[in-house]
């Protein structure tokens, strides 16, 4: 804007009180054209214009109380001016009043409420308010659950372009959800919204590179979009690029930059990158090995219902590396962690109670939770659980079960199941006698240079 324009704006603001003339002198100051920037001297000519009824001007005047650009913040003042904007139909105020609705700010929370603005926007055809309307229908909030209105509102959004929406609806057509599943559809969307810098969905075309969906796969290819999702901050896409610089996947491996990764999605409460910063921790890998920073981000983690780390935690306070050795406690996180139906902790649970550490001794329940550990397939419950077959401890005894529970285990190559099979065959316990059999489960855990595997075969020969 000239000069001589900024003259007669000032001049139709201040002496003929016209409303578009403030409202434009509102903008030179929000915005510094012509002007030094002013945001105070911004919102003074953006109420002018606002109390004479001016829509445009009642709208930004919210969104200033809202930031508390040029103002004090309220949120509950920003409301008002919204909604005197939004009952004049700009869709802009009305896509406000559904997020002051939808997050309660300002004003208590309604998600109805909410809907009801982003659809009056959005049928104006307000992006934005296509978009969280879209995510309203998706996740069932404020309206029923509908996929195919989501997808129909995302469309309507990401074909104006808009970043969020191409890469929600991409999301959508990746899971078959309220469209037909089509994963070069779903990469094509994402490649839309990576294109213009969107950080989310250069992290989900990194996957779709990575998994080869919708299209070739190519690790480096992969690596480029999560390296530039990541360095914009966007923590899920930091964990992605700490799992290919540990790995190689698509660079060279670098473990150090996998914890400085790792550490930048940690930060953002990333349960996953905490638990994967915890055993770098833990084994030194990247950075100095340190139990206590192990601890650290496994708790971190583990309070987040993160399964493995709860599993961790638990070890390092049954052990006592990098805290003090404390079995209740210990018992206390593989509990939490079998409560979500992990193995690993189903297992160390029933540790727990058949030897009495940090619980009364119970081998009974210990059986429970072996039997729950080994039909998930995990080997070491399913070798503890012929354990409590064979001798009759928790669980009325039963060689024919112990044998078919250590060959389960044998067969993914536990070494002590290996060796209780053979022994199994060798003195016809739960099956007849069969000395080959035996022998060639016996030279399996002594390959795996299992000690009692070793002097059996040498007491056989």
């Amino acid at each position: 804007m000239s000069s001589c324009d900024l003259n007669e704006v000032l001049a139709k603001a201040g002496a003929e009180n016209d409303a578009e003339a403030q409202f434009r002198l509102g903008v030179c100051f929000y915005l510094g054209h012509g002007v030094k920037q002013d945001l105070a001297a911004a919102v003074k000519w953006y109420k002018k214009a606002a109390e004479q009824g001016l829509a445009e001007a009642q709208s930004n005047l919210g969104a200033c109380y809202a930031e508390g650009l040029g103002v004090e913040q309220d949120l509950a003042e920003a409301v008002k001016w919204y909604r005197k904007a939004a009952l004049q139909g700009a869709a802009k105020a009305q896509y406000n009043m559904g997020q002051s609705c939808f997050f309660g700010e300002g004003l208590e929370q309604d998600l109805a409420e909410a809907v009801k603005w982003y659809e009056k926007a959005a049928l104006q055809g307000y992006a934005p308010a296509q978009n969280n309307l879209g995510h309203c229908y998706e996740a069932g909030k404020g309206v029923a659950k509908n996929g195919a209105k989501a997808a129909a509102w995302y469309e309507k959004a990401a074909r104006q372009g808009y970043a969020p929406a191409q890469n929600n609806l991409g999301q959508l057509c990746q899971k078959g959800s309220g469209t037909e599943q089509d994963h070069v559809k779903a990469r094509r969307w994402f490649q839309k919204a990576a294109e213009q810098g969107y950080a989310k969905a250069q992290d989900n075309l990194g996957l779709c590179w990575v998994c080869g969906l919708g299209g070739e796969r190519d690790l480096a290819k992969a690596y480029a979009c999560f390296k530039k999702a990541a360095e914009q901050d966007e923590a899920v896409a930091c964990f992605h690029l700490g799992l290919c610089c540990q790995q190689g996947l698509g660079t060279e491996q670098d473990v150090a930059a996998a914890v400085k990764w790792y550490e930048k999605a940690a930060a953002q409460g990333r349960a996953d990158a905490q638990f994967n910063l915890g055993l770098c921790c833990f084994y030194g890998e990247g950075t100095r090995q340190d139990f206590r920073e192990a601890v650290k981000w496994f708790a971190k983690a583990a309070r987040q219902g993160n399964a493995p780390a709860q599993c961790n935690l638990g070890m390092h306070y049954l052990h006592g590396l990098g805290v003090e050795q404390n079995y209740r406690e210990a018992f206390r996180w593989f509990q939490k962690g079998a409560a979500r139906k992990d193995a690993e902790n189903q297992n160390n649970l029933g540790e727990c109670y058949r030897f009495g550490q940090g619980t009364e001794q119970d081998h009974a329940e210990a059986v429970r939770w072996y039997l729950s550990a080994a039909e998930q397939g995990l080997a070491v419950a399913q070798s503890n659980l012929g354990e409590c077959y064979r001798d009759g401890t928790g669980v009325k005894q039963d060689y024919a079960a112990a044998l078919a529970w250590f060959e389960k285990a044998a067969r993914q190559g536990n070494a002590v199941a290996q060796y209780e099979t053979a022994l199994c065959y060798l003195e016809g316990r739960g099956t007849e006698i069969d000395r080959p059999e035996g022998r060639r489960w016996l030279a399996k855990a002594a390959r795996q240079g299992y000690p009692q595997a070793l002097k059996k075969l040498r007491e056989l020969r």
